[in-house]
């Protein structure tokens, strides 16, 4: 049995953040009539499929990646029994004290593992995620390990891993016509299991009932994001100048694409603004894996013209390093503008 608070010090931490909210704002008008398609079901798509219709299942992913840039995945070959292992592994992970949390010793993944909370560069609560995460790189380790929550871990990221690369080998074969094959060869020699990442969330309950969010606005910066989150919702895109909320679905994988993917394929495919709502009395709980290329991989748009110069992932992770501390948020391809 742990002992200690498993959240992490938002309040105190952030503390000259919450009080320079203001004056609390005049009793709001009645709300209007919620909009028809506030909440909204992904496109879903039967991977099945791919054995008894093969183009017809392609097409359909391809055109979810290039009109919403999200989509849901069923028949994805990950085991209803090893989500349900992940799930109590994530929990207890969690769940354990702060304090034995931030030491990060409770996982023995290989170097560049690492636990953190909050966003140290805010100046504002707009800034501000309202989440802890553990972020574990796929390299792999030396030494086979006695912890059953990094087994189930490793078994997770083996099986999705191998959807990551199924489903980029489609979406890259489908913008190039006969330079497809030749795409596929790309994402397989630069996205290497070691330079790809897990990341781990966790969204604690929020006090605050406005104001913060639970992850802040962004892009994903990689080629392709898988998501298995749980039933609290919470996870909103935007789409048409609005924010339309997802409902979550137990049997689905969300599969998004990053800004490498739209600048590789010249805005064929579009990496979409997301952020994740805080909630004010349960947690929330994610995981995503993250498909990367090495640090030194060239991307460079496959059309011509190319709507973005050439660029390195490093030149790129550093862009973005510089930009969140000078401005308090990514700011991403707008940068590499041809």
């Amino acid at each position: 049995m742990v002992s200690g608070d498993p959240n992490p010090p938002f309040l105190r931490t952030y503390k000259l953040l919450i009080d320079d909210r203001g004056p609390p704002p005049p009793p709001p008008l009645p709300p209007p009539p919620p909009e028809k398609d506030a909440v909204i079901d992904l496109p879903l798509i039967e991977l099945s499929r791919l054995i008894l219709e093969p183009e017809e299942c392609k097409a359909e992913i391809r055109l979810a990646a290039a009109e919403w840039g999200f989509f849901q995945v069923v028949g994805h070959g990950v085991p209803p029994e090893l989500l349900d292992r992940l799930r109590k592994v994530q929990a207890n992970l969690f769940r354990q004290p702060f304090a034995e949390k931030e030491k990060g010793k409770l996982l023995d993944f290989a170097a560049g593992y690492c636990y953190t909370w909050g966003t140290p560069t805010a100046t504002s609560l707009s800034q501000l995620s309202w989440s802890e995460a553990y972020h574990i790189p796929m390299t792999p380790s030396a030494a086979p390990t006695k912890l059953r929550a990094r087994r189930v871990i490793d078994e997770y990221a083996t099986r999705v891993a191998q959807l990551s690369y199924e489903l980029a080998g489609i979406l890259a074969e489908g913008f190039e016509g006969k330079e497809g094959r030749r795409n596929i060869d790309y994402i397989e020699e630069h996205c290497k299991p070691s330079s790809c990442y897990l990341r781990l969330n966790r969204y604690p309950p929020c006090p605050i009932p406005k104001g913060v969010f639970g992850l802040v606005p962004h892009t994903d910066t990689d080629f392709l994001t898988i998501v298995y989150q749980d039933q609290v919702g919470g996870l909103q895109l935007l789409k048409g100048g609005r924010w339309i909320t997802v409902k979550p679905n137990s049997s689905a994988l969300i599969v998004n694409i990053g800004d490498l993917f739209q600048a590789w394929s010249n805005d064929v495919y579009r990496s979409v603004r997301h952020r994740v709502m805080a909630n004010l009395e349960i947690e929330r709980f994610s995981i995503a894996f993250q498909l990367c290329p090495s640090y030194e991989t060239i991307i460079h748009s496959k059309k011509s013209p190319s709507i973005y110069r050439s660029f390195t992932f490093m030149e790129y992770k550093q862009q973005i390093k510089e930009d969140v501390k000078l401005f308090g948020h990514k700011i991403g391809l707008s940068r590499f503008l041809a």
